[in-house]
């Protein structure tokens, strides 16, 4: 059964605030696999998504090597550089595939954050 989440439940099950906290595993621990912390975070709103049944892990595996895919037929370098830039593409696509998001919303989200980090003192973290 698919749990409907709206954007913004999504967002705050993720946030440094919300209630729901996932572990790195622990080689992203130990090897530094998210080298920043929005690739961490589309981590976790992916096992947050999958974990509350909006998708299946071979729907995702499906949609992520698509997308890695196509990005390869427009050239990306497939040096592995992009891989969290195509998770979250991926993550993006699904959302609005499942009807959680439009577009629109993604990109007005997008806006915000860069808006919200711009005035955002050095070390501190960003919020809405």
């Amino acid at each position: 059964m698919t749990h409907r989440l709206t954007l913004a439940q999504i967002a705050a099950a993720c946030s440094t605030e919300g209630a729901v906290r996932l572990p790195l595993p622990t080689a992203e621990r130990e090897h530094g696999t998210f080298a920043e912390p929005w690739q961490a975070q589309a981590f976790a709103m992916t096992l947050l998504l999958h974990e509350r049944g909006v998708f299946t892990w071979t729907q995702w595996a499906r949609a992520l090597a698509a997308q890695i895919q196509r990005a390869q037929a427009q050239g990306d370098c497939d040096d592995g550089s992009q891989y969290y830039r195509h998770w979250l593409d991926t993550l993006e696509q699904m959302l609005i595939d499942q009807g959680l998001a439009s577009a629109q919303q993604i990109h007005a989200l997008e806006h915000a954050w860069e808006a919200a980090a711009a005035r955002t003192p050095h070390g501190q973290p960003v919020t809405l």
